[in-house]
Formats: C-alpha cells, structure tokens, sequence
C-alpha cells in the first residue's frame, strides 16, 4: 500500500474512532497532519516509543480524544507533555481553551513549537521548563497530565500552577494508587475512559485542593 492510500485508511480509522466518542470530525486533518508531523520528528528525535501511525491513532489520538469532555475549564496546562499529548489534541479540538504544554526536554519543545508554526494552532503556548520551577503569570482552571509520574508527585509538583477551583486531571492506566495523605488534595472522580480500538483499561482521576470549598 502506498503512503497516500496509507493515510487515507488511517484517517478514515480516526474519524471512526472520533464518531464514536462522539465528537465532531472537521479536525480529523489536522489531527492527521500533528500525527504524520510526530512520526516524521520520532525518526531522529525519538519523542515516543510508538512509531507506527496506526498505533498512534489509537495510544496517542484517541487516547488523548476520549478525555477531552472531561476538560472544564478554559486555561490548562498539560505538564510533562512530551511531544504534546494530550495538549495539542484538546487545543485542536477546543479553540476557545488557551493550552500551555510545559516540558524540560528541549529537543520536544522544538517540536512543538514546529507543530504550531506549521498547523497554526493558535491557542497554544509552548514553555521549555521544569514544571516546578515554572510560574505563571496567572494561574490555571485545569492541571492534566499523562503518564507524567506517579499522582502524589504530580500533585505535589503541580500545585503552584492551579486556581483555588483548579481540576487536576491525571491520565492513567487501571493500576490503582494510593494518594499521599500528606497532600492537601482529595480525589474527587474517578472514570472509567473507553478508547475506541484500544483494549487496554484506563482511568481519569479528579482532584481537588482541600483549600477550597468546592466539590
């Protein structure tokens, strides 16, 4: 099979995996385009360990897709984002969100700062930072992060960035964790997410600051 047939398989796949999240699909192409884009960089700059297109549809697109309704607020962070997941997708699919991708590693803040340059996505802004030494100028409604470090440490390395309302979402597989008691947060959700053609368990936590009133 040639590359412009390839693509066109792989973009019919991630426009069935959007419908049934039920998203709209008008940014299935630039979806593509972001993917094709991390495949490209992948073969000098190894971004991520999964370099087939197919399997990015699904561990990288999708994955990211299926939390994006989760996502209440319009100012978020995606820290220790690597190569821009899942920030790039919620941007792409939320233009009215601002979405700042936060990570230490130069070589993938480059990227990123190439996928918004070439795609135009606007309503991104790339930091080349440790998050915890990161301070905003204002702070943020959601914190998320995906296979970042363990939840009690992303909490703790993030704390700085959330409003007093802040949503920390942490993206994980189905191994349970156990929440630092220490920690001024309480789990608040827990959902079961669903990744269209992926057969493997994941969990969306919630968290809260106990600083706050709020549930």
């Amino acid at each position: 099979m040639n590359e412009t047939n390839l693509i066109k398989l792989q973009t019919k796949r991630l426009i069935d995996g959007m419908q049934k999240l039920g998203m709209v699909t008008d940014n299935a192409s630039v979806i593509m385009a972001y993917l094709q884009l991390l495949q490209k960089w992948n073969q000098t700059y190894n971004l991520t360990a999964i370099d087939q297109l197919d399997e990015m549809i699904t561990h990288h697109a999708l994955d990211a897709l299926a939390v994006v309704s989760y996502v209440e607020g319009m100012r978020v962070i995606d820290v220790g984002t690597g190569g821009g997941i899942p920030g790039f997708l919620i941007a792409i699919m939320c233009a009215q969100k601002h979405v700042v991708l936060v990570d230490a590693v130069g070589k993938k803040a480059r990227f990123m700062r190439q996928v918004k340059r070439e795609l135009q996505i606007q309503n991104v802004e790339i930091v080349h930072a440790r998050v915890e030494k990161y301070s905003p100028d204002k702070k943020f409604d959601v914190v998320i992060s995906r296979a970042f470090s363990d939840i009690s440490q992303f909490l703790n390395l993030t704390s700085h960035l959330g409003d007093e309302n802040c949503q920390y979402l942490a993206m994980k597989g189905p191994k349970p964790e156990e929440l630092d008691s220490e920690l001024a947060f309480r789990e608040t959700a827990c959902w079961d997410i669903t990744v269209p053609f992926l057969n493997v368990a994941r969990k969306l936590y919630q968290y809260k600051s106990v600083n706050n009133g709020s549930n």
